[in-house]
Parts: C-alpha cells; sequence; structure tokens
C-alpha cells in the first residue's frame, strides 16, 4: 500500500451541482457560476459493459497485469477494488465478486498541462460505471482513498454533469481551490471568487486538496489577470 504523503508515491443538472455547494454567500453564489464550466463530457455509456469485460480478459489472461494489482481496503456494496500502478498513472477497479465482473473503473490520469514540479502532486480522475451500479457512492469512495491518503485531485480540461456534482460534494469535506495552468506549466492559485465566465477557459480548473497537504506544496498565486 502506498505510504501517505502530500507528492504522489512512486511505489446533474445544474440545480443540483449548486446545492451541493458547501459554502454560503458569495461562494454559495460561485457555485452557481461554476455551473458555466465545461460540462460537456456524456459518460452514459452504453457499451461500458462491453468494454469493461473485455478489459477483465485481458487482465485475467495477463499475467503481469493481474499481479500488480493490489487490494484496495475500501468496503462498499460486497464489491472487490483492486489497484494497478504503471507509468505514474494509477488505475482502480471495482469488481462484483458475484457476476465476476468490472463494474467500475477509475483511472488518476497524470497532467501533460503542468510542469514536473505539480506532476509529483496532482492527478486528473475519471470515472466510468456501467447502469445498475451507479449511484451506489463508488467513484466518491475512491476519491476519498485517494484524497484520505494525502494526495491531490484537479480536474481535466472536460467534466461530466455527474463529475462535477460529485466535486461539489467532497468539497464538504476536503478544501476546493480554483487554478490556472499558466504558458509555464505552473498551477497558480485564484482568488475566489473568480469573474463570471472565466471557467470556460480550458486553462482553468478545480482542485481538491487531499488530507495535511497544502495549496503551496503545488500552487503559486496569482491574483486574476496576473
Amino acid at each position: 500500500m502506498m505510504a501517505i504523503a502530500c507528492s504522489l508515491c512512486d511505489p446533474r443538472d445544474a440545480t443540483v451541482i449548486a446545492n451541493t455547494w458547501p459554502g454560503q454567500g458569495l461562494l454559495g453564489r460561485w457555485a452557481q457560476r461554476l455551473t458555466e464550466l465545461r460540462i460537456d463530457v456524456d459518460l452514459s455509456g452504453r457499451d461500458i459493459q462491453r468494454e469493461f469485460d473485455a478489459l477483465y480478459d485481458r487482465i485475467r489472461t495477463n499475467h503481469r497485469t493481474r499481479d500488480a494489482m493490489q487490494p484496495l481496503p475500501l468496503h462498499l456494496h460486497g464489491l472487490v477494488f483492486r489497484l494497478r500502478e504503471a507509468d505514474g498513472e494509477y488505475f482502480v477497479y471495482a469488481i462484483d465478486p458475484q457476476r465476476n465482473r468490472i463494474v467500475a473503473y477509475t483511472v488518476f490520469n497524470r497532467l501533460v498541462e503542468v510542469d514536473r514540479r505539480t506532476d509529483r502532486h496532482l492527478r486528473a480522475p475519471h470515472t466510468k460505471v456501467v447502469d445498475g451500479y451507479r449511484r451506489m457512492g463508488i467513484a466518491s469512495a475512491i476519491y476519498r482513498w485517494w484524497l484520505d491518503s494525502g494526495r491531490s485531485l484537479m480536474t481535466g480540461a472536460r467534466q461530466s454533469a455527474g463529475a462535477h456534482g460529485l466535486w461539489m460534494a467532497l468539497a464538504r469535506d476536503y478544501e476546493l481551490a480554483a487554478a490556472r495552468i499558466d504558458t509555464h506549466k505552473r498551477v497558480q492559485q485564484l482568488p475566489l471568487p473568480p469573474p463570471p465566465g472565466f471557467f470556460n477557459a480550458l486553462d482553468t480548473r478545480l482542485v481538491l486538496v487531499g488530507r495535511d497537504c497544502r495549496l503551496a506544496d503545488f500552487m503559486q498565486h496569482a491574483a486574476w489577470g496576473g
């Protein structure tokens, strides 16, 4: 199991989103502005189960991949969770042992947009869940495991509406920050709330800070327009 550290180890709508914002006043109003974020990813996934079945077959027939998977101490609806790391990216599989199938999959991607220093601290999560297993808290459990392990998350260039709502829910328990990636691939912390329409830009992101981590470890302060 990976050690707790602030740096990475080597080893549905708009109404729902706004109502899950953890603050009031200015921050509450900012939540409504956040619905302008680039929420245009369609993860409905009619063929997700077929994709997962093919993935599971590859895992079972590739002994190197199979042997590299570690159990995760997550207990949710009888599911079994496995972790694999490759080239600095982390893959979590939720398996239903009764059906012998992968039913959810999360990858913590490296961000090619950031510099090497920031790469040690941030990953962008992406999750797919098959029909029949959604709204069971699978993605939330996986993200909480990651954040509680002392590692932080950054949104990618796109988010689904469901993923954005999940981030707002997690912001009740973890520090949420706004950020911009500058032309030198450095991550700059932005004041809250940012101006309307700010999150339409591809270089603006959200960050969830892991337990016992500091924004100063991987962020620089920057005033709007600086």
